[in-house]
């Protein structure tokens, strides 16, 4: 049987990834030609998009997703490996931000998983390998579709400041490595 390691390589070259701005690598799978646009926008051209969009995305090598949202649900479905961990800053909660963790895996070897977890739209979010000499790969469905343009990076001691009881937890993800 193959190491971990080897696995995550073969995988990387079958789905041609890249490495990501987040962290880990990705490759898009799947782009709708429907397009849609978003409730409260102008109906011009240019401000529709794509109606839902997909990736494979990939963590390994103690690479992690860093802190990021973006304006659309994003809903991460598990393919392989070991379980990933998802954390989520609900900002709604007026005590510091409640902390949501979803493990992601394959429930019939890992009991405590799940295999889908979804993200709300413009919620704070990070992912992480539970083991992180391990690898994961998962693939994320966007509706409306993904765009560059909405994705933002966490500020860190912004978000640290904010949320001060999961300081040690967003430090420690707050860039891409």
């Amino acid at each position: 049987m193959p190491d971990s390691r080897a696995i995550a390589d073969d995988l990387i070259r079958r789905f041609d990834l890249k490495p990501h701005p987040e962290g880990g690598f990705f490759a898009e799978t799947y782009r709708s030609a429907t397009r849609v646009l978003r409730a409260g926008e102008a109906s011009e051209t240019e401000n529709t998009r794509a109606a839902s969009t997909a990736i494979y995305y990939m963590l390994c090598d103690r690479a992690h997703s860093a802190w990021h949202r973006i304006r659309s649900d994003e809903v991460w479905h598990f393919y392989a490996g070991e379980p990933l961990l998802v954390h989520m800053l609900d900002e709604s909660d007026a005590a510091g931000g409640a902390l949501v963790t979803h493990r992601l895996g394959n429930p019939l070897t890992h009991p405590d998983t799940v295999y889908q977890a979804v993200v709300p739209a413009g919620m704070w979010f990070a992912a992480e390998c539970a083991d992180p000499a391990s690898f994961a790969l998962v693939g994320c469905t966007v509706a409306p579709g993904f765009e560059f343009s909405e994705f933002e990076l966490a500020e860190v001691d912004a978000l640290m400041a904010r949320h001060p009881r999961h300081a040690e937890l967003i430090g420690r993800l707050g860039a891409a490595r």
